[in-house]
């Protein structure tokens, strides 16, 4: 049985509409819907009907879902546990929508959410549930800081995301500056102070304690600092477990909270339940969505009880009762914590990166593979272009330039060849892996095959442009 087979959309009734419709389709969102849409240009395809790994398209054409909505398909589509969770819902009559009222559905899911969380916050800590997506519990996240410290201001890392909000934006450098500090976040392969490594490391760490001690930075006090484990839409940059340790400390010594945003990280995707759990560190609070609905919108903020001083009201949001999702997200949270798909993440994804890591070492193109458990990336370079020395590299001798170019004509043979990648970075030249935790070694193996093909026809191509 191949890869394709164990992925296997179930059958269903209705018939998939074909090519006319699959072209029809995608012709009348063109001229309907907003020039917001980001994922929909790379991928023009119209899913009908989708499990596991693999989706079929209106087409009839099959794709490997290497993104998983860009990673919250902690157990790929449609898998048994939650449509079966989603289904006893729908059958008991119960309702689907209750704003904040207590229901065993929202019961269940908060106790199995406790069970799951690092020991030092789940023996103390309140949950919060927003609005539906994750830039909802990054705003109620600020608004609970602000209210506990009586503090504005907050603390954030250069590369990070965390919501397309107005305060989320803010928070990563798209809005105003006024609120917001922005941090230095360690990396080897383009360290900001040219050194990678633990060098690197600690001049980042040295900057965030001189920005806090010194009268004279121009920083006020801040209501908190939010720090993503590993940067997703960043570039899939993990942070060194020492740095965050040391992030933990300069925080906790200045009576700062610390909010950790595992709205991509969680739920087992980094090879650890929550990424927090690498460095061994209890934030004060967290953010959490994506994964934890499982695969419908779902988020919360979970935090020490000593910060729940907020009155009634602030950052609830209509749809925070949404008894679908919870029921959802209870499956699979149980299904992850209970098959130990965090360790087999953690498993899987050392033989992805030792495999591309081959991959990089035979094509110059690929300049850097990074991640963690079931989140990666490939950072492509234009290999004639200019090293630049401001950059350390891992040889110390200058990173070649990013190539946007590269890594969306690396996702488009990607796609041709039936595989599903995405596509992020500061420079848009990262090809991001999301898969399921369920992947199975055999899909694995596809995986990395199509991949590989992918880029060698890119480097093909471009050998051929060449005079």
């Amino acid at each position: 049985m191949g890869a394709e087979d164990e992925g296997a959309a179930p059958t269903l009734q209705a018939p998939v509409p074909g090519r006319l419709a699959h072209e029809s389709i995608l012709r009348r969102r063109s001229a309907r819907e907003s020039a917001a849409r980001t994922h929909a240009r790379a991928l023009p395809i119209v899913p009908v009907r989708a499990r596991g790994l693999t989706i079929e398209g209106a087409d009839g054409r099959r794709y490997l879902d290497c993104f998983s909505g860009a990673g919250t398909l902690a157990l790929g589509h449609n898998h048994p546990v939650v449509l079966e969770a989603v289904r006893k819902v729908l059958d008991s009559g119960a309702p689907l929508q209750v704003l904040d009222l207590a229901t065993p559905v929202r019961d269940a899911f908060v106790t199995e959410l406790f069970r799951t969380l690092p020991p030092g916050l789940a023996d103390h800590a309140r949950v919060q549930f927003c609005g539906p997506a994750g830039t909802d519990a990054v705003e109620a996240a600020l608004t609970l800081v602000r209210a506990a410290t009586g503090r504005p201001g907050v603390l954030a890392f250069v590369g990070a995301c965390h919501g397309m909000s107005e305060g989320a934006v803010e928070a990563v450098g798209g809005a105003s500056d006024v609120l917001v500090t922005r941090l230095p976040y360690p990396q080897d392969f383009r360290c900001p102070f040219g050194v990678g490594g633990e060098g690197g490391a600690e001049l980042a760490a040295r900057w965030t304690e001189s920005v806090l001690d010194d009268p004279r930075s121009g920083v006020c006090p801040p209501a908190g600092m939010i720090v993503e484990p590993v940067q997703g839409e960043g570039g899939v940059i993990p942070a060194p477990d020492a740095w965050m340790r040391r992030m933990r400390r300069i925080t906790a010594d200045r009576s700062i909270p610390l909010i950790a945003d595992e709205v991509q990280t969680g739920v087992g995707r980094t090879g650890a339940f929550w990424a927090v759990e690498h460095s061994g560190i209890t934030p004060d609070v967290m953010v959490l969505s994506k994964a934890i609905g499982g695969s419908l919108p779902l988020a919360v903020i979970v935090y020490r009880d000593d910060l729940d001083v907020r009155e009634p009201g602030p950052h609830a949001g209509t749809f925070r009762g949404n008894q679908l999702a919870m029921a959802a997200g209870t499956a699979t949270l149980a299904h992850v914590r209970a098959n130990g798909l965090a360790g087999r993440a953690a498993t899987l994804g050392d033989r992805i990166l030792r495999e591309l890591r081959s991959l990089a070492e035979e094509f110059p193109c690929v300049g850097d593979v990074r991640g963690r458990g079931l989140m990666i990336g490939l950072e492509m370079v234009d290999p004639e272009g200019e090293a630049e020395e401001k950059w350390a590299g891992h040889g110390g001798g200058g990173t070649r330039p990013a190539s946007p170019e590269l890594a969306a004509a690396v996702q488009r043979e990607c796609l041709s060849r039936g595989l599903i990648v995405g596509i992020g970075g500061r420079r848009a030249s990262v090809v991001r892996l999301l898969p399921p935790l369920t992947i199975t070694d055999e899909q694995t193996s596809a995986v990395l095959d199509r991949l590989s093909d992918a880029v060698q026809a890119v480097v093909r191509a471009r050998a051929k442009e060449r005079p």
